[in-house]
């Protein structure tokens, strides 16, 4: 079973998220709007709407991560869920207990949705081909593989900024081989129209036949970022690398790193982007990330709202009254 047969159901709307690979633009553009209207309810005084009242959320994350948590959290509280924050560390997995023998005894307690961050990709996958019908399952980030929440809540930071995808050209910086937002980011901006999709580093961090993924291929910054509108710098990813694939952090950011006189190259109003955290002085400089050009922290901001619509929509259709925020 392919990830869109997997996550459509039979009228096309959204059973899981597990990538956005494959996902139509129309779907994407859907989930793009919805987010904005539940911008416009988190920014007042009370910022929560019951669309999820009585529906119980479990955040089953295998691996760390304070920022994708939290927000995940803040999204359903802000929808009226009922959360479950689950400690996979000191879990009955632990005691020897199987993950198939785990997901039962929590589907029997009549969750409705998991948010899923496993360290191995294909997790959310063998996640969702194992649960019942009425449960969905989000995938906040597995191994190398996809991070899609990340990605269109990236997406969503483009559009607020940029407004319409097909002319600008969007550069990707950084260690591509190891980011499962990378594969994310590109197949949505595909998706999406986006005029042009450069990646740009060093051979050791660019997957073998990255091209077959509809991007333009830069291993020198200096045309990887001329008169680029958007700019996406990676972390380096040091506990996923085996091998030395880099000299050291020094060099990279010698050659890689976003400073004040690379993104000259871009257009005067590019926008510079990271999806955290940041390494100051190996990825990016910090006047840049603190500067005019910097949406850092929007995209940190817009998470929630793009997450508030990602749980709405997987929910849609499942026995609740799910409708768009106002």
């Amino acid at each position: 079973m392919t990830a869109r047969d997997i996550q459509l159901d039979d009228q096309g709307r959204l059973r899981h998220f597990l990538t956005t690979e494959g996902l139509p633009r129309e779907l994407l553009e859907r989930m793009l709007d919805t987010a904005s209207s539940f911008t416009g309810v988190i920014e007042k005084s009370i910022k929560t709407v019951p669309l999820l009242r009585g529906r119980t959320v479990i955040n089953l994350f295998f691996e760390a991560s304070t920022r994708t948590r939290t927000t995940f959290e803040l999204a359903a509280k802000r929808l009226s869920a009922d959360v479950l924050n689950i400690d996979v560390g000191t879990s009955a997995t632990v005691k020897g207990e199987s993950l198939l023998d785990m997901l039962r005894n929590l589907e029997a307690m009549q969750c409705d949705m998991f948010v899923v961050r496993h360290a191995d990709s294909g997790a959310a996958h063998f996640i969702a081909e194992h649960v019942g019908n009425d449960l969905a399952i989000v995938n906040a980030g597995d191994g190398r593989h996809a991070h899609p929440t990340q990605a269109m809540l990236d997406m969503y930071t483009i559009r607020r900024h940029k407004r319409a995808f097909e002319p600008l050209r969007v550069a990707i910086v950084g260690d591509i081989l190891h980011s499962r937002v990378a594969r994310s980011q590109i197949h949505a901006l595909n998706a999406l129209g986006a005029g042009e999709v450069r990646v740009v580093g060093p051979r050791t961090l660019l997957p073998r036949h990255v091209d077959r993924l509809g991007v333009q291929v830069y291993h020198d910054i200096t045309a990887g970022l001329r008169d680029v509108d958007v700019i996406i710098t990676l972390r380096l990813q040091r506990e996923r690398m085996q091998g030395a694939l880099l000299p050291s952090e020094q060099e990279y950011y010698q050659l890689y790193g976003i400073t004040q006189e690379r993104l000259a190259l871009a257009k005067p109003d590019a926008i510079v982007m990271h999806p955290g955290p940041i390494n100051r002085g190996v990825e990016i400089e910090s006047a840049v990330a603190d500067g005019p050009q910097s949406v850092i922290l929007n995209q940190v901001t817009n998470g929630i709202a793009v997450r508030m619509a990602v749980m709405s929509m997987c929910l849609e259709g499942r026995g609740a009254s799910v409708q768009e925020g106002g």
